[in-house]
């Protein structure tokens, strides 16, 4: 309990540096105003329920015998930083340079780089056992560093709190819309319009993913937020993004636990998308904010994409 309290400060926290980056470079970043913001009081409405079933059990763990995906290192020179950069790659199982595959781009949490997706989450065994069941579409997964600093390492526990550290966040824009898809483009035998591209992030990534996506359908056609954090733009804003592009968007996702203190900034976005007639997934489960909610999300998004 005192990790994943801890886990979730850090999320509040920086997600706070980074709204105040935008409104107020002096503004200062308190501890308090971070629990306050995490631990406000949970309103669930009527809708606010799972889309699915849960998973079967072991969905997102390695199987014996199983045939599985190979996950590389990739480098690329990034415009935004002027450094090289490393991302994660997920290849599915028997995959083939000569057939050319859709990709998504799963984006981490505020504390996490290019591996909490493969090592916290463990999306690339959610990913092997859904493929080994016939349930995805053959797709490559890109899982990168989503802090766009020259040092790009996640920060000490005292330098979490920085507007320097939450900038990186909102840099990652250009950094993957210029630098990481032209060189994945590039690399990877990939189908390059963005009906066959999708992003998709957890927390402080996905509310990047939402950011991105929606700001950006001429890149991306489907785009899911789990556990958005606070660094979600306004939800009328991504609603009317998202409304504005209904000719091009394919899939809005959207999910958070019913235990989350930070449901409200999903709630919010989920209630923009209903009353400007978008339509959209928001599947509501029973977890607070962490891996479990993260990889089932995981496991239902990417059965719905690139049909």
């Amino acid at each position: 309990m005192k990790i994943q309290f801890a886990a979730a400060l850090a999320v509040a926290l920086l997600c706070t540096a980074a709204q105040a980056q935008d409104t107020d470079v002096n503004a200062k970043v308190s501890a308090e105003t971070a629990r306050a913001n995490f631990a406000r009081t949970i309103v669930l409405a009527a809708d606010d329920v799972r889309a699915f079933a849960p998973p079967p059990a072991g969905f997102a763990d390695a199987q014996p015998g199983r045939a599985q995906g190979k996950v590389e290192t990739f480098t690329y020179a990034s415009s935004v930083t002027n450094k090289r950069r490393t991302a994660n790659v997920w290849l599915p199982p028997g995959y083939d340079k000569s057939h050319r595959y859709p990709v998504l781009y799963l984006l981490h949490g505020i504390g996490g780089n290019q591996d909490e997706w493969r090592g916290y989450v463990r999306a690339q065994d959610v990913l092997d056992n859904l493929t080994a069941a016939g349930k995805i579409v053959p797709m490559i997964v890109v899982m990168p560093n989503g802090r766009a600093l020259a040092d790009d390492r996640s920060p000490p526990e005292n330098k979490v709190f920085t507007p320097e550290n939450a900038a990186g966040f909102a840099r990652f824009e250009r950094d993957l819309l210029d630098s990481l898809i032209p060189a994945v483009d590039a690399a990877y035998p990939t189908l390059k319009d963005s009906a066959h591209r999708a992003i998709g992030g957890l927390s402080m990534g996905g509310g990047q993913a939402l950011n991105f996506g929606l700001g950006h359908p001429e890149a991306f056609n489907w785009v899911a937020g789990f556990s958005p954090a606070p660094n979600t733009e306004a939800p009328a804003k991504l609603a009317g993004e998202a409304a504005q592009a209904k000719g091009k968007l394919k899939l809005v996702y959207l999910s958070c636990g019913n235990r989350d203190g930070l449901i409200n900034v999903a709630q919010g976005v989920h209630r923009q998308l209903r009353e400007q007639g978008v339509a959209h997934v928001w599947n509501v489960d029973g977890y607070g904010h962490d891996r479990d909610s993260w990889a089932e999300n995981l496991y239902h998004y990417a059965q719905l994409l690139f049909r």
